[in-house]
This record gives structure tokens, C-alpha cells and sequence, in this order.
């Protein structure tokens, strides 16, 4: 509704500009005629009646003297002249001055201005308009514009409306939402003028809404999924007696439900935390390779039951670096325990640590189920997931990249994958070393 005010205020904005022009141009007439009739007409006048007077054979002396008064008069009326020139041209100076910051606005606006007059001739239309609703000078009506966007609407309608509104109109023109708010205006006399378009391109609002409804349902979907079991075998629990085996097989159960639960709800509170900027980094100085060999131990139970071979290489010398500690760790705890999820018994993990210039990396490479390609540009968003089956059996919850994400872009860091389906995955974790933040000491 705010966006919609606000589209509504820009069109009016637009009028009172439009109108503001027109009417300084008209006062700018009324006044010049009434000054050019008061100055020159009089000395004018008085021109005309020495002249008869001269034509009516007057004595010499007579005729001398009206003869002066007509000079007089005749430098009054060029003084005059000089004086509605310079008038009347800083008058249109400024009315062409007026006129310049109009169509600067409309030049550079974002938002897609059209202006169509009562017989549908497009009279004005600004470059994001052209950009935006695919306009070509073939088509110069409002009739051709709409029906090639397949636009049902009648612009007499929309004019001759009993009451004065706006119509919105939603359209997709090859992959972008465009959102059209058609405004008729009027003349300084109130009579209708046209009708004027404005585009709005709403593509990423349309993404963030879709996100947030899949967000929404998603959270919710987690969250009925461990409640549905944690209460399907609590009923079953009361319901019957069951042997002690039975009882501690069911509450095993309904505890890996419940602590998926919690991450569920921490992972949640933690994105809650970076979205709302209410997260406090201690950021320190740190030996990268000795938090990554750290991390390496604390996952190697994790591997060995998998049965998997882990390596680490630490370039010698690498500098220390500038972030938070705990979340740094947390993004390399995670990236590391992907690896051995999504690898296979049996298979290879390496990992590196190194600098190049002012920025130091950890690597980590696997040769694991690896990643579609389609899938790559989406695997930060939360809760999205490339096998959700796989994912949610192994105790996944959809976020932990979208954590890391945000992790490493409030430390300065940086993030990339590449990965090939059934060859394994790469991911690189750029952080800045202190030698790149010195501002901090």
C-alpha cells in the first residue's frame, strides 16, 4: 500500500510540474501583454495626438515644441520596446529553464514515464520507459504499446472515469514483472489532456516475495516434519506398554527429532541475528592453519567411521588474519562436515591452507557426489537443497551455507563453489589478512 501511495505521489509530482510550467508560461503572457499595453500604448497615444495637432497647422513655434514632445515620446515608446524584450526573454529563459529540469528528471528517472495526449499519440516517453515495456518507433499510440504487451485496457475508460483514480496494471515482459499505474491528467482548464504511464520495474520485489512465501513454508515444513514424529511416537508410548528396548528405541527417536529441532530453531535465531545486524563480531588476529588443523580433528571420528582419508596442507608462512574467530570456525566446521556427508566411504578429502597478496584461503576439495550445475546459483539460499530427502535423513537443515555466506560477508570474506555431478566439489573461503586491515590496529 506504501508503494502504491508512493507511485501515485510521483505521478502527481509529474503533474504539478507539467502544470506548474503551463501556468508560469501563461501568467508569464498575461503579464507582458498588460505591461506592453500600459507602456507602450500610452507614449503611443500621445504620439498620435502631437501628430494631428501638427497636421492641424499650428504656428511654427507651436509645432517646434510638439515636434520635441513627439521626439520624446518616440525614445519612450524604444525605451519601452528595449524594456519588454528584456522582460519578456528572461521571462521564456525561465520558463525554458523550468522546462530543462522537467525533462532532466524524466530523462533520468529509473521508473518509465509515458505521456500519451487524447488521441492516443505517445507526446512524451523517457528512455526506461522505452527499455522497460519494449517500445519501438513503430509504435507511437497507446493502442499499439498495449497490444503488443497484451494489455487489455481502453484508454477513453480510463479517462472519462467517474471518478479520477489510477488503474494498476502487472505485466511480464520477457522474464521481468513490470508494474503500470495509468493516471489521466488535465488541462489548465480542467478538461482532460491524456493519460500518463508509469513503469516500474518490480523484479526483485517479486523474487524477495516469492523467497519469503517459500521461506515461510519452508520453516514451516521443518518444523511439522519432528513434531509430526515426536508425536506420533509419544501417543504411541502412552497409548500402549511397551518393553524397556521398545521404549528406549521410540524415545532415541523422539530425542534426534527434538535436537533437530533445536538446530533447526538456532540456525533460525542465528540469520535472525546478521539480518537484523544485532550480532557482535569480536574480531581478532588468528593463525588460520591452526584453527583449520583444529577443525580437521574435531570431524576426524566423522571421516574414520566412513572410512574416508583426510589431508591437510599448510603453505608455510601464511600470515594471520584479520575476523571472528568462532565464526570462522563455524564456516569451516561446516564446509568440512559437507565434504564428508556428500563423500562416499572410502573417498578423498584435501584440504589447504595458503595467502595470495592480501588475502589468505582455506580449500577444500572432495571427490564426493558433487552438484548440478543448475543447482550451484541457489545452494546459498536458505533452506534450499540439492537432494532434500538426502539432506533432511542426514540431519541437515538447509541453512548452514546460507550461515556461512553471511559469516564470511560480514568478516570481508568470500565464498565460491564449483563442483562436477559424481566427480566431487571445491570450495574456496577467502579472508583478508591483517596485512589488509591495518585500519584496525
Amino acid at each position: 500500500m506504501q508503494e502504491k501511495d508512493l507511485i501515485i505521489s510521483q505521478i502527481q509530482m509529474i503533474k504539478n510540474l507539467l502544470i506548474m510550467v503551463t501556468c508560469s508560461f501563461l501568467f508569464i503572457s498575461i503579464v507582458v501583454i498588460l505591461f506592453s499595453g500600459k507602456i507602450i500604448m500610452n507614449p503611443l497615444s500621445k504620439l498620435i495626438k502631437n501628430a494631428k495637432l501638427i497636421a492641424a497647422g499650428e504656428d511654427s513655434e507651436v509645432q517646434m515644441i510638439k515636434k520635441e514632445n513627439a521626439k520624446s515620446e518616440i525614445d519612450e515608446l524604444i525605451d519601452a520596446f528595449n524594456a519588454m524584450t528584456t522582460g519578456l526573454k528572461e521571462n521564456l529563459n525561465e520558463v525554458t529553464r523550468q522546462k530543462k529540469q522537467i525533462e532532466t528528471l524524466l530523462l533520468h528517472m529509473t521508473d518509465g514515464i509515458v505521456a500519451f495526449n487524447m488521441e492516443g499519440v505517445i507526446i512524451h516517453i523517457n528512455p526506461a520507459a522505452t527499455r522497460m515495456l519494449k517500445i519501438t518507433s513503430k509504435d507511437q499510440t497507446f493502442k499499439e504499446v498495449f497490444e503488443n504487451l497484451k494489455i487489455d485496457i481502453n484508454m477513453e475508460k480510463e479517462i472519462y472515469l467517474e471518478n479520477w483514480t489510477t488503474t494498476e496494471k502487472k505485466v511480464d515482459i520477457d522474464g521481468k514483472y513490470i508494474n503500470m499505474f495509468f493516471a489521466p491528467f488535465k488541462d489548465e482548464n480542467d478538461r482532460p489532456a491524456g493519460i500518463m504511464v508509469l513503469a516500474q520495474d518490480i523484479t526483485e520485489h517479486v523474487k524477495l516475495d516469492n523467497m519469503r512465501k517459500e521461506f515461510v513454508a519452508d520453516v514451516s515444513h521443518e518444523l511439522k516434519t519432528p513434531l509430526t514424529s515426536i508425536m506420533g511416537y509419544t501417543e504411541t508410548l502412552l497409548e500402549s506398554e511397551y518393553d524397556k528396548e521398545l521404549q528406549e528405541k521410540f524415545l532415541n527417536v523422539i530425542n534426534s527429532e527434538a535436537v533437530r529441532m533445536t538446530k533447526l530453531v538456532s540456525d533460525l535465531l542465528t540469520l535472525s541475528k546478521y539480518d537484523n545486524k544485532k550480532m557482535n563480531w569480536e574480531k581478532t588476529e588468528f593463525d588460520l592453519g591452526e584453527l583449520v588443523k583444529e577443525c580437521e580433528q574435531n570431524l576426524k571420528i566423522e571421516a574414520e567411521k566412513k572410512n574416508q582419508k583426510v589431508e591437510c596442507f599448510v603453505t608455510a608462512e601464511v600470515p594471520l588474519v584479520y575476523a571472528d574467530r568462532d565464526g570462522i570456525e563455524r564456516v569451516v566446521l561446516n564446509i568440512l562436515s559437507n565434504s564428508i556427508k556428500y563423500t562416499n566411504e572410502g573417498g578423498n578429502i584435501k584440504i589447504y591452507v595458503g595467502f595470495v597478496y592480501t588475502d589468505a584461503y582455506i580449500k577444500i576439495i572432495d571427490n564426493g557426489i558433487g552438484i548440478p550445475e543448475k543447482d550451484l546459483s541457489r545452494i546459498f539460499e536458505r533452506f534450499y537443497r540439492v537432494d532434500k530427502a538426502r539432506t533432511r535423513a542426514m540431519g541437515g537443515t538447509g541453512l548452514g551455507l546460507s550461515i556461512a555466506k553471511e559469516i564470511l560477508d560480514n568478516n570481508d570474506g568470500r565464498i565460491d563453489i564449483k563442483s562436477i555431478p559424481q566427480k566431487g566439489t571445491e570450495v574456496v573461503i577467502t579472508i583478508p589478512t591483517c596485512q589488509n586491515n591495518k585500519s584496525h590496529i
